[in-house]
């Protein structure tokens, strides 16, 4: 998902972007929508939250986060 997606999704949630990273914004959402706020931090490509729309661009970005 691009940056331009993720702002979309972000308006539509009433979330401020700024000059927030790509991370940092969809954690915001994902708190915004009451789940973990845990975009980016499955850096051992594990994560329970199978329906989390997120769940593959979290393991490319946490891969890149090491």
């Amino acid at each position: 998902m691009n940056m331009k997606q993720v702002r979309e999704i972000a308006k539509e949630k009433g979330v401020k972007t700024g000059r927030l990273s790509k991370v940092k914004m969809v954690q915001l959402i994902q708190q915004v929508e009451g789940n973990f706020d845990c975009f980016a931090s499955a850096i051992d490509g594990y994560c329970d939250q199978i329906s989390c729309i997120w769940q593959t661009e979290c393991f490319e970005s946490a891969k890149k986060q090491k």
